[in-house]
């Protein structure tokens, strides 16, 4: 980067000897030639045509203005949790000032190179391992902060610092590989858990869901089975209501339906009887249970006194002012 010129007036960068042995000076692109004129700075020469004085204008440094990367030797750091570390990396930078790179600073690039590892030790030991391997770009950019804060006056600018490698010590590195795999383990074991929990809570949902629907359809059943029953016994009641009105008008309004009547008790007590000889249960039967006719005849009565007493409480509601009638014949007639 910086070449001086000796006491045979040259200065020597690459395989070019520019001589102040000439007026004109033709300056490449991408460099700054830094002339002294007896000795003391006169000025920076610009990519271009250049006029020289000769025997007191000398080309005393010549800076490329291109961006340089420098290899950073591997060097040990410790972390904040003390683990030792070897790490190397890559320096870019370039020249922003060729008046302060030439001046400011004896060997600008291996200056900047010690500021880099030293920048770099210093933010290690700020961070854990977990976080350097973690955040390497905060680290890299941590340190070209750092070197430019330092470099300002060296007139060199730090485009970007880039770390390479870091090897931690073989016990910390099987420690990692023993510490993923227990990660992976764990993680593993949880899935498996959350797949039979998922699977024990798809059995009970299912299940749930089967005992509601049973119970619904069980419900449903015995609706419809107490609906059936429910107008089973209504149709019933209807039938035996109009059994019963069929027959009221039977007797009522045909010729000789009380004697109907009659002949009907009779058989049916007789049947009802003869079928106490077939049981064996024990019975207590009136002093003239064997007198048949006497117990048809005394149904007939009481069935003919409460006929007679309807049929006057009829009459009192369809003659309303015939004022308070006398019953007493009633029971005179029912005897």
């Amino acid at each position: 980067m910086d070449t001086q010129v000796g006491a045979a007036d040259s200065v020597v960068h690459g395989d070019r000897f520019p001589s102040t042995r000439y007026v004109i000076k033709f300056v490449p692109q991408q460099e700054a030639w830094i002339v002294e004129r007896m000795g003391r700075f006169s000025r920076v020469l610009v990519p271009g045509l250049q006029i020289l004085m000769p025997f007191l204008d000398r080309v005393r440094y010549v800076k490329s203005l291109k961006e340089v990367a420098i290899e950073i030797p591997s060097q040990s750091a410790i972390t904040q949790d003390n683990v030792t570390l070897d790490l190397d990396g890559v320096l870019y930078f370039r020249v922003v000032d060729p008046y302060k790179a030439s001046y400011g600073v004896e060997d600008a690039e291996f200056s900047v190179a010690q500021l880099a590892q030293t920048t770099m030790r210093a933010e290690i030991g700020q961070m854990t391992l977990d976080r350097t391997l973690a955040e390497r770009a905060h680290l890299n950019a941590n340190i070209v902060e750092a070197i430019n804060t330092a470099a300002a006056d060296w007139g060199i600018q730090c485009l970007r610092y880039e770390i390479r490698d870091i090897h931690p010590p073989a016990k910390v590195v099987e420690s990692m590989h023993q510490q993923v795999s227990a990660e992976r383990t764990k993680r593993a074991q949880i899935l498996d858990s959350e797949g039979s929990r998922q699977a024990a809570i798809n059995v009970a949902e299912g299940h749930k869901q089967s005992t509601i629907l049973q119970s619904e359809a069980d419900k449903a059943e015995q609706i419809n089975r107490a609906t059936g029953e429910a107008e089973a016994i209504l149709l019933r009641a209807q039938a035996s209501a109009e059994g019963i009105r069929r027959i009221a008008d039977a007797i009522t309004n045909s010729p000789g339906g009380h004697h109907a009547v009659s002949l009907t008790v009779a058989d049916k007590y007789v049947e009802a009887f003869a079928q106490l000889a077939k049981e064996s249960n024990t019975l207590i039967l009136p002093a003239n249970a064997s007198d048949a006719s006497s117990m048809v005849a005394q149904a007939l009565t009481i069935y003919d006194g409460i006929t007679k007493r309807r049929n006057v409480s009829a009459d009192q509601t369809l003659s309303p002012g015939s004022g308070s009638p006398s019953v007493s014949s009633t029971p005179n007639n029912s005897q």
